[in-house]
């Protein structure tokens, strides 16, 4: 386990390069609004079936 750590560590410092402050944050922003975005259609799509089942047993029970 302990080389394995080793070799992990002299992996990221000998052959991993971050990429620059500017493209770090437009990713960023990128992931940010995806995010939102994705957030924001699960719960559309959770009200809507949430009315619809409910919508199902009014008029089952009734």
């Amino acid at each position: 386990m302990l080389t394995y750590i080793k070799e992990s560590v002299e992996e990221l410092r000998n052959n991993v390069t971050l990429p620059p402050r500017s493209e770090s944050s437009n990713l960023m922003v990128i992931v940010a609004v995806f995010s939102i975005v994705f957030a924001l259609a699960t719960w559309g799509i959770d009200t809507v079936f949430s009315k619809l089942i409910q919508l199902y047993f009014n008029n089952v029970l009734n």
